[in-house]
């Protein structure tokens, strides 16, 4: 007997997605492997890197229609726990199944406004569709004055910002990070930047009440519900999804800390409305990222 898809009418989009292929890890620092397979527990054939047709596979077997692959940038340049993504890469990435795969740029603060006219490339040269934050990693807070310029310009291009909200990680043990992104600090920002769709992503755990109040408040503030599996989210996390913040929730997997089979099949799981399922996993990332056409 064949197993019925995940998902039936629609396909789903994942809004944060880590690109994998061989070409991309040469840019990964050696601490990979003792991170993604030892503590997240991510296969060691995944974590050697798959093909793009391969991540193709594997979403059209979890139902997942489109990801958007992130340009990683990891902290300060020449910290050796850190790395970047070139954009060309992620761009040229896209570009073998462009209906499919979107580029996110990463923001590195210290950039200033070099860092600002490369983000503008990305979007009017290269056709990312938004932008990607970690603040943890360079311990800048969301709210600090050196990302001002970049959210000025996240403006400018009408593109949203993705940023890690919620506790760090620490990748490397040798370079613990400090949790400087409490959900809290968007707060600033959105009532700054009123124009600025602004997603904090990692659903906010372990302040995940802060981070529904943002989305609350602000209606310019989305979350994003990657990198913490599904059937261990907080109750009042699928209980927002399925109520008054049923256009504030966007999907994601943080591939590969979270499988894309695995994530859609405990997605299924739980007890959410079928109208709420449909704008958390497509129609509201459709919306936000300005793709509905």
């Amino acid at each position: 007997m064949t197993e019925a898809p995940i998902i039936s009418d629609y396909k789903a989009i994942d809004a944060v997605v880590n690109i994998w292929t061989h070409d991309a890890l040469r840019y990964r620092p050696d601490w990979r492997n003792d991170f993604f397979v030892g503590k997240m527990g991510v296969d060691q054939k995944t974590a050697d890197g798959i093909s793009v047709e391969q991540m193709l596979t594997r979403m059209d077997k979890a139902g997942i229609d489109k990801a958007f692959l992130i340009a990683t940038r990891a902290g300060p340049v020449g910290q050796s726990s850190c790395y970047r993504i070139p954009y060309e890469l992620v761009a040229q990435t896209c570009a073998q199944a462009p209906e499919r795969l979107y580029g996110l740029a990463g923001i590195d603060p210290l950039d200033g406004m070099t860092g600002v006219r490369e983000l503008e490339y990305a979007v009017k040269t290269l056709g990312f569709i938004g932008a990607h934050f970690y603040p943890h990693w360079f311990e800048i807070a969301p709210d600090a004055a050196k990302m001002y310029p970049f959210y000025s310009k996240c403006v400018e291009l009408g593109i949203p910002i993705q940023m890690q909200v919620g506790q760090s990680m620490n990748y490397d043990i040798k370079f613990p990070r400090r949790s400087v992104g409490r959900p809290i600090s968007l707060d600033n920002v959105a009532c700054d930047f009123p124009e600025l769709k602004l997603i904090g992503i990692h659903v906010g755990i372990p302040w995940e009440d802060e981070m529904i109040a943002m989305a609350w408040k602000h209606q310019n503030v989305f979350i994003g519900s990657d990198a913490h599996a599904p059937k261990y989210w907080p109750e009042n996390f699928v209980r927002y999804i399925d109520s008054y913040g049923s256009e504030k929730v966007i999907f994601g997997t943080d591939f590969p800390v979270l499988d894309f089979e695995r994530t859609t099949k405990e997605i299924k799981a739980l007890d959410i409305r079928s109208n709420s399922r449909r704008k958390f996993l497509r129609d509201n990332a459709l919306k936000i990222y300005g793709l509905e056409g």
